[in-house]
């Protein structure tokens, strides 16, 4: 691998151009060497963002020796296919979360990564934010492990509204895919490896269709006529593990908030830490990140955590190139997709059972 690491960006749609193109242009370790998108609109409207770039419009027609690593930012659907076409051939390929839909997609990575040699590496920024890395070890002081609440619950943020992130053929999912995903990677380093015991969870939909809902901070949120979405816009879990922590994990698209909010607590039986901020880009903002420590009644506040808005994706860009050297990234990435789909299906999988008679706006799971 050269000194700096060949990059061809796969996919020219809003999380090329807004996140991965503008950072691999202005770091050091990376020079981007190839873009690919089968629609030349998209290819033309990220041109100044990687002017030196050869354009292709499949990603079979890159050259395995002339990059050193694939950055996959397609649609949800297309995620395993395409990157499994990538490490088939021996690119590494880092590919934006959900990784995968299903378990199938799962297996056909894990098979293209032994086959092609090269490595898959997973884009889910939330563990790389500052202050969920002080959460994590603030966690290490509350003693046993007995609840984590994982909430992240937009005022208004459906993405694409209408398009393919709202459609369960291309998106895999809807709330829970997107934003539950974050919550639970970044509560991978507290939970270790969750294996749910019991698991009762319900959906709903009352936002996802309503155009005041959309995601204002992205250029494909308008007021156009679109598709009827049929995803769900909030999930609401509840978790055991099978050595008896509770998790309950809540994400929504939107809401009847006024503000976007996450929170992270971790309790234990000796204190409970608790972080508030508010992930991802949108403007609707409660503003910086606070992180307190609870012990016998009293709260203290930790350190401040804040940090500029998408620090975390550069974070995970500036140690990514560790991990591509590094043999023990193979088949890390994979076995962790692996066990966030079968758990994402089972909370899928309860919420049809138990399904409200009703979910206003928007469509059943």
């Amino acid at each position: 691998m050269s000194a700096a690491v060949r990059v061809a960006v796969v996919g020219a749609g809003w999380a090329a151009r807004s996140i991965w193109l503008p950072r691999l242009a202005s770091l050091p370790g990376y020079v981007v060497t190839a873009l690919v998108d089968a629609d030349p609109r998209a290819s033309a409207a990220a041109a100044d963002l990687a002017a030196a770039a050869a354009r292709y419009t499949g990603a079979d027609q890159l050259d395995p020796a002339a990059i050193d690593l694939a950055v996959v930012a397609v649609p949800n659907h297309a995620h395993a296919a395409v990157a499994s076409g990538l490490l088939r051939r021996g690119i590494a390929v880092f590919v934006e979360k959900p990784v995968c839909l299903d378990a199938a997609q799962a297996a056909e990575l894990a098979e293209a990564e032994r086959v092609g040699g090269a490595v898959l590496l997973a884009g889910s920024a939330a563990r790389y934010r500052a202050d969920v890395r002080a959460l994590v070890d603030a966690a290490a002081t509350v003693g046993e492990l007995r609840h984590v609440d994982l909430s992240w619950v937009r005022a208004r943020g459906v993405p694409d509204a209408g398009g393919w992130f709202t459609d369960r053929r291309t998106a895999g999912g809807g709330a829970l895919l997107d934003l539950g995903w974050h919550l639970l990677d970044a509560a991978t380093p507290v939970l270790g490896r969750l294996e749910a015991e019991h698991v009762a969870a319900a959906v709903s939909g009352d936002f996802v269709n309503d155009p005041t809902r959309r995601a204002g901070w992205r250029p494909d949120a308008d007021t156009r006529e679109r598709a009827h979405g049929d995803v769900e816009d909030t999930v609401r879990a509840f978790l055991v593990t099978r050595s008896g922590v509770s998790v309950s994990l809540r994400a929504s698209w939107a809401s009847h908030e006024v503000r976007d909010t996450t929170v992270l607590t971790v309790e234990g039986s000796r204190a409970v830490v608790r972080l508030r901020a508010t992930f991802g880009f949108s403007p609707h903002r409660e503003g910086g990140s606070t992180l307190t420590t609870t012990r016998a009644g009293v709260t203290t506040e930790l350190d401040p955590v804040d940090e500029p808005i998408g620090s975390e994706y550069d974070r995970q860009l500036v140690e990514l190139p560790a991990l591509l050297r590094d043999p023990s990234s193979r088949g890390v990435a994979i076995a962790e997709a692996e066990r966030a789909v079968a758990l994402i299906d089972r909370i899928y999988t309860s919420a049809r059972a138990t399904e409200p008679t009703t979910l206003g706006t928007g469509s059943r799971p």
